[in-house]
């Protein structure tokens, strides 16, 4: 998978935006020619390697909307993570700008009063907002800011924002991508692709069933 990321950013600039912090997703990685968008865009900083797209001037790239926020997130971590040790298999994840409460090993049981203490520890902290995503609540700042402006922020920043001549990309699996997808559907330029092995409502223009479709299209594409 690295190869195939790797090789795709010989052509293009590319861009991994995840729900996670930047630090994390880099140290999964490990591209240093990429950009990276961590805590669902809140965290945003080009290539610390120069690529072959240095007319991007990636290394100007840095956004963090919701820097103001960092304090009221540690302090809401420390609740969370004290709430969640009476539910077994539940864990809370620090994404620096945003949390993940985590309930993939939680018995289904046990979901609703889960949702309910996350809740409760919210409602002192009304400059917070709840999400949900794949088994996951995510809590995060109460701000105009989402995968969607992400990708707005880095066109913009690339320099392609107004221009007829570029054709973005955009691939998730993942509710929270829906908004990227949207920011596509609505430029009526690039295409959004939602990788999901069942059928459901999104704004992306195709979908593959599984990642590895993705990376063999992209050894085509960068072989031809």
């Amino acid at each position: 998978m690295r190869d195939a990321v790797r090789g795709v950013a010989q052509h293009f600039p590319t861009a991994i935006v995840s729900g996670r912090c930047r630090d994390k997703v880099f140290s999964f990685v490990k591209l240093e020619e990429l950009y990276y968008a961590g805590s669902h865009g809140m965290d945003i900083k080009g290539p610390t390697k120069v690529s072959n797209h240095k007319s991007t001037q990636a290394d100007e790239v840095l956004c963090q909307p919701a820097t103001e926020f960092l304090p009221v997130i540690q302090e809401v971590h420390e609740k969370l993570t004290a709430k969640m040790e009476s539910i077994p298999g539940a864990m809370v994840e620090n994404n620096k700008f945003c949390l993940s409460v985590h309930f993939r090993c939680v018995e289904e049981a046990e979901w609703d009063a889960l949702g309910r203490d996350v809740k409760a520890v919210l409602d002192d902290y009304p400059k917070l907002c709840l999400t949900k995503g794949r088994k996951v609540l995510e809590v995060r700042p109460s701000i105009e800011w989402n995968k969607g402006h992400a990708l707005k922020f880095l066109l913009k920043s690339l320099g392609y924002a107004e221009r007829v001549d570029v054709f973005p990309i955009y691939i998730g699996d993942d509710r929270t991508d829906e908004d990227a997808f949207k920011v596509l559907q609505n430029m009526g330029q690039g295409i959004g692709i939602l990788v999901t092995k069942f059928p459901k409502e999104t704004s992306a223009s195709y979908s593959l069933r599984e990642p590895a479709e993705y990376f063999m299209l992209s050894k085509v594409s960068t072989a031809s």
